[in-house]
């Protein structure tokens, strides 16, 4: 059995973003809305906050080694020695919104979800390496996980609202996304899926909010494995370690233990006999 067990507890609301740094041998994840992104040693078992400010919504760690930080109104700021500097002021469609899960692609692209605003629905931006950001999925319910397929030809996207694991076809020179298929669609009541990645198999590992577990799926959508949580809301997950084969799992609620579980809100690890890859570098202004 693959057990969950507890490695860090800031009892955090939205623990989200989970993302392995290979150079530095430290997973980094984040607190939503209390602005925080921290990072764990496995090997010495320190952990620490690195930063400390307004709300981030997702974040991508840059080629260089800085922080990309994408926040409220389609904000979106380099974090670098202690100093933030603004690569997109606002997107003025998403004022009032933020944004969610990111994720850098091979050229150093973000592709950028967001949630859904008072008056407008959800969607995914893609933030080229100039700064300039385009429009790339409208009418999402809300945004979520995101990975790409290993021959790196398409994308997956997470609407979890519509409890929907989608394929968009992707084009690598150009980072157009094209054609559109549902890879999964999850059962009702079992919960949202929600964070998302992609192992050196090609298999998927999915989080399920209020549905305390992690799915693997197979390369054609099939259910392979699941992995309870002593917790309802499962955020997000990244396979990480010296070898990729340590799951690290973002958990949420830890406002609220009473109803979400004694250990909501911590960051889990799950050792794995499955290895997994290394996420990409952004490199956008570089």
């Amino acid at each position: 059995m693959m057990e969950p067990e507890v490695v860090v507890d800031y009892e955090l609301k939205i623990g989200e973003n989970p993302l392995w740094n290979s150079e530095e041998g430290m997973v980094y994840w984040e607190d939503i809305h209390t602005g925080r992104i921290f990072r764990f040693d496995p090997v010495s078992g320190i952990h620490e906050t690195v930063y400390e400010g307004d709300v981030v919504g997702g974040f991508t760690i840059q080629a260089d080694g800085a922080l990309l930080l994408f926040m409220e109104n389609g904000s979106v700021k380099l974090f670098r020695d202690g100093s933030l500097t603004t690569v997109v002021e606002e997107i003025p469609e998403e004022r009032g919104a933020r944004f969610n899960d990111v994720i850098a692609d091979p050229e150093g692209r973000v592709f950028c979800g967001t949630m859904p605003g008072k008056d407008h629905p959800a969607s995914v931006y893609r933030l080229d390496r100039d700064g300039s950001i385009t429009k790339v999925i409208e009418g999402v319910g809300l945004s979520n996980g995101m990975g790409f397929t290993p021959d790196l030809e398409k994308l997956y996207h997470t609407d979890s609202p519509k409890r929907t694991i989608y394929l968009y076809e992707y084009d690598r020179k150009s980072g157009a996304l094209g054609r559109r298929s549902v890879f999964v669609r999850t059962p009702e009541g079992e919960g949202n899926p929600d964070g998302m990645t992609v192992d050196n198999e090609g298999c998927v590992w999915s989080s399920r909010w209020d549905g305390g577990c992690i799915v693997r799926y197979s390369t054609g959508g099939d259910e392979i494995l699941r992995i309870p949580f002593p917790v309802k809301k499962v955020s997000s997950l990244t396979l990480g370690g010296g070898d990729y084969a340590d799951l690290y799992i973002t958990t949420a609620g830890g406002d609220n233990r009473k109803e979400e579980g004694q250990e909501a809100g911590a960051l889990f690890r799950v050792r794995t006999a499955i290895q997994g890859v290394a996420e990409f570098r952004s490199r956008v202004t570089l």
